[in-house]
């Protein structure tokens, strides 16, 4: 084919597919428009995930009615003058690309008042084609309209995300940006419901509390550090806050870094937080953070990535040793001195026992009565691999004799983890919260099928505050548990009331079966993917579970053997993790060297 110059609008098509990726790749530049014009106040409407309709409105200082044509152009900005500008930037918005880049995948109306003109200029991009201003009414600032995003374009229409999925990048996107400007009023509608407001008051733990509830709230450190300049790069300094070591999740999602106020994504940043914690946290437990670096534009390179989410720093070395340092001495000076006499030294506290020398948060299962369940949460635990694991993995005794297991004799519990048992064919070693992960599984799926799943109210409800994605993927989850027996519902903004669980799981924490099946696992549950009950139970199932580092009684880990036992598939739980290892008499007789090697 002959090479020719591409149509201006193949050429912006093209173009906005680096800039506009999804609806919340155009909220992301809208707003960042709105804080470059000074803003106090942004509100963002969103409809159908933002396919339909994103509409961002601000109280900035609006663009004058001779550059509202100039506005909607490709490479237009007001925020580069040179070469060397790129070097130091300080706005968040630079390229001049984004108007343009929406309007020609999109139906965009720009609706812009400045303080010095008599009236507001509107215009209106559909497909990349440009119609003549108008002047209308409207107050100071700029209102973006756009409609149907991607209608010209189905390919990438075609390839958007489930809209809970869509809804949820936009609602973590405002999130970060209510974080990072907490002296800006935002306000957030999706499908006429109100899923975030900010007061703009200035107080980011207020903001914390909204998006994650009072208590979680209060539990979360605050870091204030800077460090003076040793090279040329200027003073840096670091605020923010993190989470303590008693608080956790199970990924990286909830590490938020910005770098001159602007959201990126730094490995480099989120290892040096992540190392911060270092012997202080559980293996695959991750702290919250949301921290703000700010340095010398001159310093770092926004200028490396299509949608800016990517820096270069100056001396990468440098700002990973300080928010290493920083975030480090932050945790051990609000760590508080253990004090001797007040709890046991398990992780888990242990609860008095009855006359019968079982602990009254139990309830037993099999032959000894109804299922174990214990009354005693250890935070957040990380959500496992695969659904099932071939008998042939590779354990210390790698062939195990049958998927049933054989009747087991108790003979204690080691590490407050592990129960020992004695079968036929050699020593049982079990853990202890698989093994009951998968009890609990079978038996609520077991449930669930003869449609027997009963429900316990609870004396009081208990209300459960989520940041808004969260809360957008729990709103899309709710049938499934009142399939399981659990009353859930809305109970104002990112907020829900638990008003009954499933007598299964009588006395234990409500509120952490609900937040356990929002957040987001790293775990492979790719077996489970297509089966969202599936998944839902066996999340719930583990969070309920004993756990590792519990001290049972003898009753309780006979129990626990015996319905073990009774599984359908007792050799793994729900994701995949063996809940045994078994250790054969001839193994044993080869380790201690009463037969010859074969």
């Amino acid at each position: 084919m002959p090479i020719k110059i591409l149509s201006p609008e193949l050429a912006s098509q093209i173009a906005a597919g680096e800039v506009v990726e999804r609806p919340a790749s155009v909220v992301k530049e809208l707003i960042e428009n709105s804080l470059d014009a000074g803003a106090s106040t942004v509100s963002v409407t969103i409809e159908e995930a933002g396919r339909r309709l994103i509409e961002v409105a601000d109280d900035g200082h609006g663009i004058p009615a001779a550059e509202v044509p100039l506005a909607i152009e490709r490479h237009a900005t007001s925020k580069l003058h040179s070469a060397d500008d790129l070097f130091r930037i300080g706005t968040l918005g630079f390229r001049g690309e984004a108007l343009a880049s929406i309007g020609s995948v999109a139906k965009l109306t720009l609706t812009s008042h400045t303080k010095n003109d008599d009236a507001a200029t509107r215009m209106v991009v559909e497909g990349g084609i440009a119609q003549a201003p108008q002047q209308v009414g409207a107050p100071q600032g700029t209102v973006v309209r756009v409609e149907n995003l991607f209608y010209n374009v189905p390919a990438r229409l075609k390839f958007l995300k489930k809209d809970v999925t869509e809804r949820r990048r936009i609602d973590a996107l405002l999130t970060r940006y209510a974080l990072a400007y907490p002296d800006v009023r935002f306000k957030l509608i999706q499908n006429g419901q109100a899923k975030l407001q900010t007061s703009g008051n200035g107080d980011r733990r207020a903001i914390l509390a909204t998006l994650y509830g009072v208590d979680v709230a209060k539990q979360l450190l605050e870091v204030n550090a800077a460090e003076d300049p040793s090279t040329g790069s200027g003073q840096v300094r670091l605020t923010g806050f993190i989470s303590p070591t008693s608080l956790t999740r199970s990924n990286r999602r909830e590490i938020t870094f910005f770098i001159n106020g602007r959201w990126v994504q730094d490995i480099s940043l989120s290892t040096a937080l992540i190392q911060a914690y270092h012997t202080l946290l559980m293996v695959g437990r991750y702290p919250l953070a949301a921290v703000f670096l700010d340095l010398e534009p001159a310093a770092v390179d926004v200028n490396v990535h299509p949608t800016k989410a990517e820096v270069r720093f100056q001396d990468p070395q440098r700002m990973f040793s300080f928010v290493q340092r920083s975030v480090r001495k932050a945790i051990l000076a609000y760590t508080p001195v253990p004090q001797m006499g007040i709890a046991p030294p398990a992780l888990w506290t242990e609860r008095p026992s009855t006359q019968s020398g079982i602990d009254p948060a139990w309830k037993f299962a099999g032959e000894a009565g109804n299922q174990v369940i214990r009354n005693q949460e250890s935070g957040n635990q990380k959500l496992g691999d695969s659904q099932s694991l071939s008998p042939n993995a590779q354990l210390p005794n790698n062939e195990l004799p049958s998927i049933k297991m054989p009747l087991l004799r108790l003979v204690g519990q080691i590490g407050s983890v592990y129960i020992i048992a004695e079968g036929p064919d050699g020593l049982y070693l079990i853990d202890q919260h698989a093994a009951h992960e998968r009890v609990l599984f079978e038996r609520l799926m077991a449930q669930r099928d003869a449609n027997t799943i009963s429900s316990q109210k609870l004396l009081q409800a208990e209300v459960v505050q989520l940041p808004p994605a969260q809360a957008t993927l729990l709103e899309d989850q709710l049938a499934v548990l009142q399939k399981f027996g659990f009353e859930v519902e809305a109970f104002g903004p990112n907020a829900f009331q638990v008003r009954a669980i499933p007598t299964l799981f009588t006395g234990a924490n409500p509120a952490a079966a609900l937040r356990v099946l929002v957040e987001d696992f790293e775990g492979d549950e790719t077996p489970l993917q297509e089966k969202i009950e599936e998944r839902i139970a066996a999340r719930v199932c583990k969070r309920m579970a004993v756990k590792g580092g519990q001290t049972l009684s003898s009753a309780e880990q006979e129990s626990l053997l015996r319905d073990l036992e009774n599984c359908e598939s007792p050799r793994t739980c729900p994701h995949g993790r063996p809940t045994m290892i078994h250790l054969s008499v001839d193994m044993l007789e080869r380790q201690f060297g009463r037969t010859g090697p074969r």
